[in-house]
């Protein structure tokens, strides 16, 4: 069939286009490699010049290691005596270690009424989250009439800010978003 195929559901017959995904192409090693000559690196980067593939493959295998082709479209092509599967696992490795970390914006929530034992555990929350280059947003939450008292939200907003400014630098600043006051903080570098 080619690109595209019919397929019928009850009386009904629906055209489906396939996707043509790409190949992925392997690395080519030792008798995988057909093309003679090749152009051969040792494995300490120096040229070999340019020999028959059986004379390729009897000194990588004198030397207990693999002919690995790395430039399959060069005219000859280019390959490698080298380790494959140190290779691999160093490719592996390198890839692995590029991944960062995310960082993620944690919330803690406080109201006015919060007590000072409850607000130093959000505290050491929010430390731990900063210390584990996480942003922490601050959230002073006003429930029915305590929006009348705005001032007792910015007295705990303060504690916090206060209780974090060693580990923690403002992002922003302490403002009202509806009924919530609101602050983000981002670790210090």
């Amino acid at each position: 069939m080619g690109a595209e195929s019919l397929f019928r559901v009850g009386s009904q017959s629906y055209e489906y286009q396939w996707r043509k995904r790409p190949i992925e192409r392997n690395q080519r090693i030792n008798e995988q490699i057909r093309i003679s000559p090749l152009r051969v690196v040792d494995e300490n980067g120096q040229q070999l010049g340019i020999i028959p593939r059986d004379q390729a493959l009897a000194a990588a295998r004198t030397a207990g290691l693999d002919l690995v082709e790395v430039a399959p479209l060069e005219r000859p092509p280019v390959c490698r005596i080298m380790d494959f599967g140190k290779f691999k696992y160093e490719q592996k490795r390198k890839v692995s270690k590029q991944k960062t970390h995310r960082i993620h914006t944690k919330e803690i929530r406080v109201h006015p009424k919060t007590g000072d034992h409850d607000i130093m555990v959000k505290v050491n929350h929010a430390r731990e989250f900063l210390q584990h280059k996480d942003k922490v947003l601050v959230k002073v939450e006003f429930r029915g009439r305590e929006i009348a008292h705005i001032d007792l939200g910015r007295v705990v907003m303060e504690t916090i800010l206060k209780a974090l400014e060693d580990v923690a630098k403002i992002e922003k600043s302490p403002g009202m978003e509806g009924k919530k006051l609101t602050a983000l903080l981002s670790p210090k570098p």
